[in-house]
């Protein structure tokens, strides 16, 4: 039993170094100048990570090294929590994330997003005006659609060689008119309109000015939730293998917390049965 105490120390020595460039990436980010919205988000959540994972590798390095009870059941108890919220956050991310995709468009490798292909929680949250206009800020500072300009030897691409790339939701979504509107291609985030009559409400909402675009556009909101969805879902397949990870480290700590008990509880009872021996072999 002891070498799962040993065990047990290394794994938690590495998730103590794991911790440190988590850590480290929160106060980064923290301590940039001009840190957008969606950044000044990101931040504490990494931050809280990292001196948790730091703290709980720590206790539970040093309870198994050293051989603290106490330690080693503190190591437990918040291990504990951090599996169901694990679990937790796997099973909401899959649930908000069920439904929606996006739509192929004929003779073209994209895909079109609409937001109506949505619903549930994280629909809401993100097409409410309150967090659109955060997120919709990221997307311009960002710059991705000034990014989308691809030339081959100095010359810029053809709208057959537009039609054929395979645009991110967010490119499609936000940095073009959805493809039923009709528009005319010009480069990559400039489009004119054709004139013809147009059922989505979209078509009126695009703009040739660059900080304009589609922002603006539910197809944009719909991109940035097929966005959302596959980094979630590439997320939660993260957690599962960390969550099976912490599950056997914690079977171990178990194991090690036992050890820890039956050694306290075995040392007292050993040195009474040589305290009691002594005088008979003195008497003999």
């Amino acid at each position: 039993m002891r070498s799962s105490n040993h065990l047990i120390g290394l794994l938690n020595f590495l998730t103590f170094l794991l911790s440190i460039p988590i850590l480290g990436g929160g106060i980064w980010l923290s301590s940039r100048a001009n840190n957008t919205d969606c950044l000044k988000f990101l931040q504490w959540p990494l931050i809280v990570i990292g001196v948790s994972i730091m703290v709980i590798s720590l206790a539970g390095f040093a309870g198994a090294c050293y051989r603290n009870t106490f330690l080693m059941w503190l190591y437990l108890f918040v291990m504990f929590f951090i599996i169901a919220a694990l679990i937790g956050f796997i099973i909401f991310a899959y649930a908000v994330t069920d439904k929606g995709s996006g739509r192929p468009v004929m003779n073209r490798a994209y895909l079109d997003y609409y937001l109506q292909d949505y619903s549930g929680w994280l629909e809401e949250r993100v097409a409410s005006d309150s967090y659109w206009s955060k997120i919709s800020s990221c997307i311009r500072d960002s710059k991705i659609c000034a990014k989308m300009g691809v030339s081959i030897n100095g010359v810029p691409e053809t709208a057959d060689m537009f039609y054929q790339r395979k645009l991110s939701p967010i490119q499609s979504g936000c940095c073009k008119p959805p493809t039923d509107c009709g528009f005319t291609y010009v480069n990559e985030t400039v489009w004119t309109s054709s004139g013809g009559v147009v059922y989505n409400p979209d078509c009126n909402n695009w703009s040739n000015d660059q900080e304009q675009l589609c922002y603006s556009c539910n197809s944009c909101k719909a991109g940035v939730l097929g966005s959302l969805r596959k980094s979630w879902r590439k997320v939660s397949v993260i957690n599962i293998i960390v969550l099976i990870i912490l599950v056997i480290v914690y079977v171990i700590g178990c194991a090690a917390f036992r050890n820890n008990r039956r050694i306290d509880n075995d040392e007292p009872y050993g040195e009474a049965r040589m305290t009691k021996a002594q005088p008979s072999r003195i008497h003999l």
